[in-house]
């Protein structure tokens, strides 16, 4: 598995092949022109990460961790609007990889794989992300530190070791990524994208990685496409959350508890103007995308840090909210948020009832206000 190979390897190696002559691109040009094509992802289960997108239909590249057992995927592009992931186009569970579609009205901006074995030692390296899930599109600059060859659990000194028939390749690079990059595209100077960024741990030093796009190409030449359910059910949902600072503290060890989300009618919102409704809902959305990326550090204090910020939300909805039935539905939450002890279950009961508001202003803005629905 990616994750126990990444924390052992320790040494390093040189990279085969030889840059083809090109034309360099400042930083500020491939920022400029990738990204459009960059994506933010977020899943039912509370974990964010980035993604680009590969071809103007709709496909999508990103870590598999990022969306593992997830049944329920939102793709935010740079324009602001969400799709809903219709089907996973294919996976590689080895390689950390995941393929989503999303069905967009008109053609979107693409990005260009480039080869990655033409990668090599002391290459310049430019990493576009969404840090923490809040902080969009932020751009870090480095070099291809090394290029690590991985056998199963060792590494090795040269592709061509007699004892590994396909060992996997990793590119090691100095640009900054932090966790919320994880799926994110690592460039070229070129332009084109070489990997795909993700944040590991390991004995006690950050080291920041990528995977090679030549891994990708395969699963874009020969898209396997499964359903949402069909894949939440064949990926593992440990796997989803590796990357995760303080991945191994989680001082519950318990699985998600039952999601109990309001079904609220749009009645909910009667007495607000639309303003007042998507004001709401900008604020509701706001505290999650804060929440989201403490509660994934799955430590004590990230958990209370999460559910705190939820509960101040809950609280200026329940005292100052728009309207009688948004007031009623926050002090509703505060009331079953007060009877749970864990922090880590109070962020999931606050949780609960931002869903349910949301659901109904969607509901609601759709019936009254004649904006459509969400693809």
């Amino acid at each position: 598995m990616l994750t126990a190979i990444v924390i052992l390897g320790v040494g390093a190696c040189s990279g085969a092949g030889k840059n083809v002559t090109r034309s360099d691109l400042s930083v500020r040009d491939i920022v400029k022109q990738s990204s459009p094509a960059i994506v933010h992802i977020e899943t039912a289960n509370g974990h964010v990460g980035t993604g680009f997108v590969l071809d103007p239909t709709g496909l999508v590249a990103t870590n598999l961790h990022v969306v593992a057992g997830s049944a329920e995927i939102k793709v935010r592009l740079a324009d602001g609007k969400i799709y809903n992931v219709k089907q996973v186009a294919g996976y590689d569970r080895e390689h950390d990889l995941a393929l989503l579609r999303i069905q967009a009205p008109n053609a979107l901006p693409t990005l260009k794989l480039g080869d990655s074995d033409k990668m090599i030692a002391g290459d310049k390296v430019i990493a576009i992300g969404n840090p923490l899930g809040v902080l969009d599109l932020t751009v870090s600059d480095g070099l291809l530190s090394s290029v690590r060859l991985l056998c199963g659990d060792r590494e090795l000194a040269d592709v061509g070791d007699k004892k590994c028939n396909d060992p996997m390749k990793l590119l090691q690079i100095s640009a900054a990524i932090s966790q919320g990059s994880s799926g994110g595209p690592l460039f070229n100077q070129a332009g084109e994208v070489v990997g795909l960024t993700t944040l590991f741990l390991g004995q006690g030093q950050l080291l920041n990685f990528a995977v090679p796009a030549n891994y990708l190409k395969p699963l874009v030449a020969s898209p396997h496409v499964i359903t949402l359910d069909e894949f939440a059910k064949s990926t593992d949902k440990a796997f989803a959350s590796h990357d995760a600072p303080g991945g191994g503290d989680d001082p519950d060890n318990a699985p998600i508890p039952d999601r109990k989300v309001p079904q609220h009618s749009i009645a909910v919102w009667d007495g607000c103007s639309q303003n007042d409704v998507e004001d709401t809902v900008r604020a509701i959305e706001g505290a999650i995308r804060l929440g989201v990326p403490l509660y994934n550090t799955r430590t004590k204090d990230g958990y209370e840090a999460c559910a705190r910020i939820y509960e101040g939300a809950t609280l200026r909805l329940a005292k100052d909210g728009k309207c009688k039935g948004v007031r009623s539905a926050a002090a509703d939450t505060l009331v079953r948020h007060d009877a749970i002890k864990s922090y880590r279950d109070k962020a999931w009961a606050l949780r609960d009832g931002f869903d349910g508001l949301l659901s109904a202003a969607e509901k609601w803005l759709t019936a009254k206000a004649g904006r459509a629905p969400k693809p």
